[in-house]
């Protein structure tokens, strides 16, 4: 791994994870929902903590850290086990109408990429960026609060339900 994509135990990043193709995948509330369970899952039990977070509808933002381990080795098996997850809601949901379409942009995807065997869901890359100071820190949280309001999704970051920005956010995130 490039010193640019290592991350260090206890430190503080800003990162991106990205669907492959820019894919619109958390457009929808099940995929949404995924990310939201298996992230408080990592939170509980894999000493992830969160300070910032958004889902858009083809990445997430966070500001975290992971205390004690690695996180880009947490983002990587985080990342495995949505992906099947994500695969099983596409492949059952009656209600997916874009199920044929997806499966075969995922293939596609995996085709390119010849590390991975049926379907490849998330960019490769994490694009951990260290955060260095208290500026950076403010900068990289109004960056993600401010996210669905450029998008045109809300008018004020507070009331888009999936930002750490909202109250009512289904993910509680940990103060700085």
């Amino acid at each position: 791994m490039s010193q640019f994509r290592k991350t260090t135990p206890n430190d503080t990043y800003f990162i991106t994870l990205t669907i492959v193709g820019w894919i619109n995948l958390f457009d929808r509330e099940d995929y949404k929902r995924i990310l939201i369970k298996n992230l408080q899952f990592c939170q509980n039990n894999k000493n992830l903590e969160i300070f910032a977070y958004v889902i858009m509808s083809n990445h997430i933002h966070m500001v975290c850290r992971r205390i004690d381990q690695d996180l880009n080795e947490l983002l990587g098996r985080f990342k495995s086990f949505t992906a099947k997850e994500f695969k099983s809601e596409i492949n059952n949901n009656p209600k997916e109408s874009r199920k044929k379409w997806m499966q075969s942009l995922f293939k596609h995807f995996a085709i390119l990429d010849k590390s991975f065997k049926e379907y490849r869901f998330w960019q490769r890359n994490n694009q951990p960026i260290l955060i260095s100071d208290s500026k950076m820190l403010e900068q990289k949280i109004d960056y993600i609060h401010e996210n669905p309001v450029k998008a045109g999704i809300v008018t004020e970051a507070q009331y888009y339900k999936y930002s750490s920005a909202c109250f009512d956010s289904p993910l509680k995130v940990k103060e700085l």
